[in-house]
């Protein structure tokens, strides 16, 4: 007999395939027939078995021949037979998917699942990857929080051997973490160290929500913000023990659960660079230190440390020169000693930067992120920094770079990794402030316009007492340099509110440049052209004298009949009763009315129109805060000054100072230290600076005050009491922030304290007005327009006595915007101060 024979059977997806051949008696390579095939070439069938010519098969190929059809994809059932000396193929074709489809699917988009899946439509159907397919499917919705999801697929037949690939999802709801737990922190609560980490609770603000959904990549982030958040507050020893996540059927949510064994709170001792290069002074290079002897540890400022010296040393002519941190600690005094340890390095030279996966922005903008090229000499902390860098952009979900071995041994090849993100805007957002009132503004923005890395916005404001239009573009590479350039185009107008009696048109355009001098210390340039002018309701201007005793002196009429005035006065106050003044020709005043008048300031720079202003300034920014969103430790420092008379009508020097320290008081207590200040001086007229351009404080200076509610003020009777500005200010401000332990951390909720100070005096009329608190005679304007004003006088009070107030405030970081609600009590006034006990601002976006 021939001898044994072979059997190998296939189960997969309901296809089988058996081959039999007598062993001893192979077929030789022109003997093989094919059967069955009709979109697949017979010769192409042979191919697989791979045999030269006069070869004759033995089991073995046979073997290797049948898996390599099969891992091909195009075969759905495979039959090999031996007939005397010829070899049998008989092969059944895989169908070929017409068209793919999913159903049920309303979270995720067909577009992302489609790249989640090998299946492809015009490609053949094989069941072993379909049920890949479906494994796949699930875990995309268990990324997304989905644990209960189901995937059904079902084929459905189509003549000419077609199929219809269709995969039905129920995707079932949102598994969300339900608990988060952490063991073993002793230095920080648990409250605290929700703040550090991405993932969240769910709550009842989940269905706005993201991070709390369970995500174990997402959890595994985590752990290490957690490690970083306590090297870089001491805790060198550090160590997340494990993160783990366990489903729990009765609360139906996971119960996240972080170990940490904290070690003991250090601080630097001797802190020193050691040198091994012979022209390199250690000495010269103590200036670029972050870390100081006697501070609380902090393993970002060492890394920090690292990439200034590496920088340092580079532009000293030693571009492979490396920074290693060498720390000694000392368990017993509990510091560490650290040595930066600087060495020529190994020469080696970057081959090639790829750029992979930016399928949007294009290859430039992240390069000029890079501080070397190809060709340049290898420095890691060089690329550790620009990978910080190229994520600060936030284009990129991810961003990874990693190295691998150039065509020699001292060549480096970089690969930069990046996963696009979307970086467009179009909000809807409504708000109301106790000082705007309520307000929506409409925007679109594009903070990687065009892929190019330009930023671009166009807005529309509606409000209660405002409306504009604002368009913005930055370059952020002007002239291909590190330093950005933008331009600003606007048109506002504020209406009359319950703070002040005029409102105000302004239009023109700013222009500014940023360039940054250190990592955390940047100078802005800026030129600003703008036009405005006071607006005021006929009803408070139809009257030249502002003092009448109804006697003796009536308001005059001033461009206005009788009985269009009392038109104006009824529509503007409905209710009132119209009292006429005694004489056709004067004006009819309103009995009851608070006042009758806007103040003689207000009316006079409306007597000039509009005019217009040229100023150039500059800024200095210090900025060492560990979040600029929410803060807990760092400072940021602000000076700046305007000069206008560059041409225009406006003439004055404007020197404004902001200083803001953050620290943590105790565990989750954050302090607040805020100082602030500004002065003016006037060029011309003894230092008379225009209504539009002084200081106007209220409660962004000293809560518990109106908008422009302190300062120099007009009190004249039958007037509106307008505040006038003032040329000098200054605020102090201690506020004590904290958590409320009872309430989720996701909720965004916290508590603060405090207690405001300042002062705002200095007001500047024109020369011919006296200096004592009167004005007396006739008014006229530098446009020539004179006020006729018999009796007329301006009494008005400035003082630089300080205001001081007290109060509570609850901050909100909604998923609808910023909200914060204060209440303030004045504890130092003046009588002729306007208070406001409540003040509340926010907005949404939608």
């Amino acid at each position: 007999m021939a001898g044994l024979l072979l059997a190998i059977v296939f189960f997969g997806g309901g296809s089988g395939a058996v081959f039999a051949q007598t062993a001893g008696t192979g077929a030789a390579a022109g003997s093989i027939v094919v059967e069955g095939n009709r979109r697949v070439e017979a010769d192409t069938i042979r191919s697989y078995f791979k045999m030269a010519p006069g070869e004759h098969l033995d089991a073995a190929k046979i073997d290797s021949a049948l898996k390599a059809l099969y891992a091909s994809g195009l075969f759905q059932d495979i039959r090999i037979s031996q007939s005397g000396n010829r070899l049998v193929v008989t092969v059944v074709e895989a169908p070929v998917i017409d068209r793919l489809a999913f159903e049920g699917n309303t979270k995720i988009k067909d577009e992302q699942l489609q790249q989640e899946i090998q299946s492809k439509a015009r490609g053949t159907l094989s069941r072993a990857t379909v049920q890949s397919d479906v494994q796949r499917l699930i875990e995309v919705y268990h990324r997304n929080g989905r644990f209960d999801v189901q995937v059904v697929p079902k084929i459905v037949e189509r003549p000419n051997n077609r199929v219809d690939l269709i995969f039905e999802i129920k995707e079932g709801e949102k598994t969300g973490v339900k608990t988060i737990n952490f063991v073993g922190n002793n230095a920080y609560s648990s409250s605290r160290l929700k703040d550090v980490i991405k993932t969240s609770t769910s709550n009842f603000l989940s269905f706005l929500l993201t991070a709390d959904v369970y995500d174990p990549d997402r959890i595994e982030a985590d752990r290490d913000l957690i490690r970083r958040f306590y090297l870089s507050h001491g805790y060198a020893d550090v160590q997340v023990v494990s993160a783990t996540g366990e489903y729990d059927p009765g609360q139906k949510g996971f119960i996240i659960t972080f170990t940490i064994e904290e070690g003991p709170l250090y601080r630097f001792g001797t802190i020193d660079i050691q040198s091994n290069i012979r022209a390199v002074e250690a000495q010269s290079l103590r200036s670029t230190l972050r870390v100081h002897s006697g501070d609380v540890y902090n393993g970002d400022a060492v890394e920090k440390t690292v990439e200034n010296l590496t920088v340092e040393i580079t532009k000293h002519g030693y571009p492979f020169a490396t920074v290693r941190p060498r720390g000694d600690r000392n368990p017993q005094t509990r510091t560490i000693s650290v040595i930066f340890v600087v060495d020529e390095g190994v020469r080696a030279y970057i081959e090639r930067i790829n750029i992979r996966n930016n399928t949007r922005t294009r290859d430039y903008v992240i390069r000029r992120e890079i501080d070397i090229s190809e060709g340049d000499p290898y420095n890691r902390a060089l690329i550790d920094r620009a990978e910080r860098r190229i994520k600060n952009l936030n284009f990129f979900k991810t961003v990874k770079i990693t190295n691998e071995p150039g065509s020699a041994p001292d060549r480096v090849v970089i690969n930069v990794d990046v996963e696009e993100q979307s970086t467009g805007d179009f909000s809807v957002m409504g708000g109301y402030s106790t000082a705007d009132g309520f307000m929506g503004q409409v925007s679109i923005s594009e903070r990687n316009l065009f892929g190019t890395g330009k930023y671009g916005r166009v807005s529309a404001t509606l409000g209660q007492y405002i409306r504009g239009i604002e368009f913005n573009y930055v370059e952020p590479y002007l002239l291909d340099q590190r330093m950005s350039g933008g331009i600003d185009l606007f048109a506002r107008e504020t209406l009359a509110s319950p703070y002040l009696s005029y409102g105000t048109t302004n239009i023109g355009t700013n222009l500014k440049l940023s360039i940054p001098l250190r990592e955390d210390l940047s100078l802005q340039l800026r030129y600003s052209i703008y036009w405005q002018q006071i607006t005021l309701t006929s009803s408070l201007d139809d009257c030249a004298n502002i003092n009448p005793n109804f006697s003796t002196s009536f308001p005059t009429q001033n461009a206005i009949n009788a009985a269009t005035a009392a038109g104006v006065l009824a529509a503007a106050y409905p209710g009132y009763a119209l009292v006429p003044s005694g004489n056709q020709n004067n004006c009819i005043t309103l009995q009851g009315s608070p006042y009758y008048v806007a103040s003689l300031p207000i009316r006079y720079e409306l007597a000039q129109g509009g005019y217009l202003t040229s100023l150039a300034g500059y800024g200095l920014i210090y900025n060492t805060l560990d979040n600029n969103k929410r803060p807990t430790s760092g400072m940021l420092l602000s000076f700046g000054q305007d000069f206008a008379g560059l041409g225009g009508d406006s003439y004055y020097m404007r020197s404004v100072g902001d200083f803001r320290i953050y620290y943590e008081a105790v565990s989750d207590l954050i302090g607040v230290l805020h100082l602030q200040g500004g002065d003016m001086l006037g060029f011309k007229d003894g230092g008379y600076v225009r209504m539009l351009d002084d200081f106007k404080i209220g409660p962004n200076v000293v809560r518990g005050f109106e908008p422009a509610g302190i300062g120099p003020r007009d009190l004249t009777a039958y007037t509106a009491n307008d505040t006038l500005g003032g040329t000098m200010y200054w605020g102090a401000s201690l506020e004590f922030q904290y958590p409320f332990f009872f309430l989720p951390k996701d909720s965004g909720m916290r508590g603060a304290v405090f207690v405001d100070s300042g002062a705002e005096w200095g007001y500047k009329a024109e020369t011919s007005w006296a200096a004592n608190g009167e004005v007396n005679g006739n008014i006229t304007t530098n446009t020539g327009v004179t006020f006729y004003c018999p009796n007329c006088a301006m009494q008005y009070a400035d003082t630089a006595a300080p205001r001081v107030s007290a109060g509570v405030s609850l901050i909100w970081d909604s998923p609808f915007g910023p909200l914060r609600f204060d209440l303030a009590y004045p504890l130092l006034k003046q009588p002729y101060d306007r208070t406001q006990f409540f003040q509340f601002g926010g907005g949404t976006r939608f």
